[in-house]
């Protein structure tokens, strides 16, 4: 028999957040931060799996998976209801059991009856959740560049950066970031819930090391922002790489002079800044590009759609005649059908496909990260109409790199 999941009572969520923090081995909230963290909760989205018994009777939970709701924005500009899932996590001495399938099963069950159309999770581990229809739609490269590295003359410059304090940023960014995401939000954006906010700016003014945050300011008011935190590598003042922790510009004067300001910071070695947008061009900003090193690229968001349908319906598509695409969807049968793409959300279950692929390939190209001719090479799609791929390659095109840029 598969494992019983259930929906947690509100005085179980630390039980679940402590389980979640073991399974990445990390050691429980005290309760200033679990007040921080149990603002992310929302009622009937925790899911639970019970397990053995203690020795002594006592009920352990086993397995546990929540989400909270948000937005996500698709090629064209349209925003659809998505679940970030998060807090995912089985006890050691109970994996191999079935527990996760369950819990991802019963989610991904759960969205639907919600009537959000995706899901999207950040992935510890890259071959788990695959199985659940999850592909990598977003990616990020990693960037270490070293500080006082010069700016080329021709480089955007146009208004000021100010530091602010930890509580101006609590007051401030919530508000900012919504401004930028509605001015310039791309595919792959989402909106941040009230409870995000409270565990991420706490948590930066919390670490053992310095956090600092600024915000620029342009010819039409404050249009992008930057926290950081501050690693000390070594004994001198000077050892020091600010992290760069959330950075978010409007355009890209704003983005030159949150970079400008960062880069100019005394007693610090480098800047790192993780999982940057595949096109941000940080190298194209300096005089000498080789002080900007790409240390790795890699998954950021993983997606799930839930109605593949809507999911379709949302989004824009580029200048070609519509393709027919066959789906397959093990768990949520609805979607396991002939979809034809470029006819907002039209389903044909008689109708031949020229192009096959399950609903994990149909989310890597939904946001534009890989093209279709991509996944067909690869294996991920199939071609029965080989005329097809050319066309699901100018349908599926999107004029901006997706990234997420919101951890969670």
């Amino acid at each position: 028999m598969s494992p019983h999941v259930r929906i947690l009572r509100p005085d179980e969520y630390r039980t679940a957040h402590t389980l979640f923090g073991q399974a990445l081995h990390a050691a429980p909230a005290d309760d200033e931060r679990w007040a921080r963290s149990s603002a992310l909760y929302v009622d009937g989205r925790t899911l639970g799996v019970d397990g053995d018994p203690a020795a002594d009777g006592t009920p352990v939970l086993a397995g546990t998976a929540m989400s909270f709701p948000t937005r996500l924005t698709v090629p064209g500009g349209a925003s659809v209801p998505m679940a970030a899932v998060t807090r995912v996590g089985v006890r050691a001495d109970h994996t191999r059991r079935g527990i996760l399938s369950s819990l991802m099963r019963a989610q991904l069950e759960d969205v639907a009856r919600r009537g959000e159309v995706v899901a999207s999770l950040r992935a510890s581990e890259a071959r788990i959740y695959g199985r659940f229809g999850y592909g990598v739609a977003t990616r990020g490269r990693d960037v270490e560049v070293r500080s006082h590295a010069a700016l080329r003359a021709g480089a955007p410059r146009s208004g000021a950066v100010r530091m602010i304090t930890a509580e101006e940023a609590r007051a401030d960014l919530p508000a900012l970031y919504e401004r930028i995401h509605a001015a310039s939000a791309g595919p792959g954006a989402m909106t941040r819930a009230a409870g995000w906010w409270e565990l991420m700016l706490h948590r930066s003014a919390s670490t053992t090391t310095a956090s600092g945050y600024a915000v620029h300011r342009g010819l039409d008011g404050d249009d992008g922002y930057v926290v950081w935190s501050v690693e000390n590598k070594g004994d001198a003042f000077g050892a020091n790489a600010l992290r760069v922790g959330d950075l978010q510009a409007a355009n890209p004067a704003a983005l030159t002079g949150l970079w400008r300001f960062l880069l100019g910071v005394d007693l610090a070695e480098s800047v790192t800044a993780h999982l940057r947008p595949l096109t941000e061009p940080v190298e194209l900003l300096l005089e000498d590009p080789r002080a900007c090193a790409v240390t790795g690229v890699g998954d950021e968001t993983w997606l799930r759609l839930v109605d593949v349908a809507a999911a379709l319906a949302a989004r824009s598509w580029g200048d070609a005649e519509p393709v027919r695409i066959r789906v397959h969807d093990r768990l949520l049968p609805a979607n396991d059908t002939v979809h034809v793409v470029g006819e907002k959300g039209v389903v044909d279950p008689e109708g031949s496909a020229e192009l096959e692929c399950d609903v994990a390939g149909l989310a890597m190209a939904y946001l534009g990260d890989r093209t279709p001719s991509e996944l067909a090479a690869a294996g991920w799609w199939t071609a029965h109409d080989p005329t097809a791929v050319a066309r699901a390659d100018a349908l599926f095109a999107a004029s901006t790199v997706p990234w997420c840029g919101t951890f969670f």
